[in-house]
């Protein structure tokens, strides 16, 4: 057969089309024409919104498989902390018991002692809840007004607490409302007793410190104190009933140039961010009225000039 006779174009399974640098161009500028026209005239949103809408239950079908690993990892994690939660209420709840039982014997024994002394009984108190409504506008002192006055029966140097101790005291009374000063402020002091060791002191307020805190003055340098010591009202001024919680000592400066020791103290009650408070009737006005001098005086016998 004649060579001039063959075919010698390339066979059809063979063509590779236009060049792979023309289809670069090509595309390149098709990419970049739609991302121009997609931005100017928007021709793409429909088109996006379709294929969103068409894809959405495979992207919700693709995402099944690692939330259910998630529900799974959190619902294991949350049984733990359940569990670790009912294992602490538990033991919270035997320890409560146990202090209730304790409580119990010694309400018991102290009615019986106080019987056995013939001594009072306890003052029982009555107790006013109160909100707060808004800070006092002296900014140099820590006070604030509560919705509760004299018109609710509310007394002049009646106790403020809340969940926690002694909040303050309520220092001016009026119709409607009340103005109540923080422990915290300086010119509030409160009779307290160690816990620890039963000493008395008196607690002056100093909102010189950060936060407000107390300061326990004329307390001799060789004092016991001791950081973390508990203080409580004592009951002694006939306002505050006695074993409110009031302060926890926070630091002790002793001072070789001082007799007296520097003793700050930590508020217990929520001095910053009170807003409901319980307002209570100074026991002063249950407790029998000092006798009178002249009367006190024996027959015949005329009282000293």
């Amino acid at each position: 057969m004649p060579l001039a006779t063959l075919d010698r174009s390339t066979p059809s399974f063979f063509k590779q089309g236009p060049s792979a640098l023309s289809k670069l161009i090509f595309f390149s500028a098709l990419s970049l024409f739609l991302m121009v026209a997609d931005v100017r005239f928007h021709i793409t949103e429909s088109t996006r919104s379709v294929m969103l809408t068409a894809l959405f239950p495979v992207q919700w079908l693709v995402q099944q498989p690692a939330r259910a690993l998630q529900i799974g990892s959190e619902y294991v994690s949350g049984l733990d902390q359940a569990n670790s939660n009912s294992a602490d209420a538990s033991r919270k709840l035997a320890l409560q018991s146990l202090r209730a039982g304790q409580v119990e014997q010694l309400l018991l024994e102290n009615d019986r002692l106080r019987k056995l002394l013939n001594l009072r009984e306890h003052l029982a108190t009555s107790v006013m809840a109160a909100e707060v409504l808004y800070d006092a506008a002296d900014p140099y002192t820590r006070k604030f007004i509560i919705d509760k006055g004299s018109l609710k029966g509310v007394d002049l140097g009646s106790p403020v607490l809340d969940e926690t101790g002694v909040l303050g005291q309520v220092t001016r009374v009026y119709p409607l409302v009340s103005e109540v000063t923080l422990v915290i402020d300086r010119d509030l002091a409160i009779p307290v007793l160690n816990v620890r060791t039963g000493a008395r002191s008196v607690a002056f307020g100093d909102a010189t410190t950060a936060g407000g805190g107390l300061e326990l003055r004329f307390m001799g340098s060789n004092s016991d104190v001791q950081v973390g010591d508990l203080l409580t009202s004592s009951g002694v001024d006939g306002v505050y009933p006695a074993g409110l919680p009031v302060a926890k000592i926070s630091r002790i400066e002793r001072r070789a140039e001082s007799a007296f020791a520097k003793i700050y103290c930590t508020p217990q009650a929520l001095v910053s961010g009170a807003r409901h408070v319980m307002v209570v009737k100074p026991i002063g006005e249950q407790i029998p009225p000092r006798p009178d001098t002249v009367a006190a005086t024996p027959a015949g016998k005329g009282v000293a000039k």
